[in-house]
């Protein structure tokens, strides 16, 4: 049978008002499981000063490492941009590094197959160097229909997604710009 006394002294409520917690913002509010916890961060060897690589913000991160693996990042108090904080995006990158479900292989699935199948990363190369030279010699523009020069391709556009970082978006912009194509976008920045 639960003793009542001994139930009551673990309510919270009870010990806000009979105890040194009126407000119930300390040992009022905790609970045993909660005064046992512990941060993530407690057991870190080291802590690396970066920055959230997703958008041009800036936002500083404290990345938490124990024995070479990244246990945890959070955001940087001393930050003058984001004053420790981190967007949805900022608070998850701590996956582009150890999430289960990234890919380590390159993976092709062919026209109407129904499997992905694994390829060797120079023979994925080579493929996506023959699409893009193909796609741009079809859709090659020197001119526009009033005889202004425009050397240009409008049979290849981009669409950068959320996990690029600030580094990979700049790479893409410059490669895509020196091949002629001018529809390039990035979701980091919508």
């Amino acid at each position: 049978m639960v003793d009542p006394v001994a139930w009551a002294r673990r309510w919270p409520v009870l010990r806000q008002l009979t105890g040194s917690d009126p407000l119930g913002r300390g040992s009022a509010a905790q609970s045993r499981r909660s005064a046992e916890l512990e941060a993530r961060t407690t057991g870190a060897d080291r802590v690396a000063h970066s920055v959230c690589p997703f958008c041009a913000v800036g936002c500083a991160q404290q990345v938490h490492v124990k024995d070479d693996t990244v246990i945890q990042i959070e955001g940087d108090p001393d930050s003058p941009i984001s004053r420790g904080r981190l967007c949805p995006k900022g608070s998850a990158s701590k996956q582009l590094v150890t999430g289960s479900h990234r890919q380590q292989h390159v993976l092709y699935r062919a026209p109407y197959a129904t499997e992905w199948s694994r390829l060797d990363l120079e023979t994925a190369e080579e493929m996506v160097a023959d699409r893009v030279l193909r796609a741009r010699r079809k859709g090659w523009q020197d001119t526009d229909g009033e005889g202004r020069p425009t050397r240009r391709t409008l049979g290849i556009a981009s669409l950068g997604g959320a996990t690029l970082d600030n580094e990979e978006n700049y790479l893409i912009k410059k490669l895509f710009t020196a091949l002629g194509i001018v529809q390039i976008e990035n979701q980091a920045r919508i």
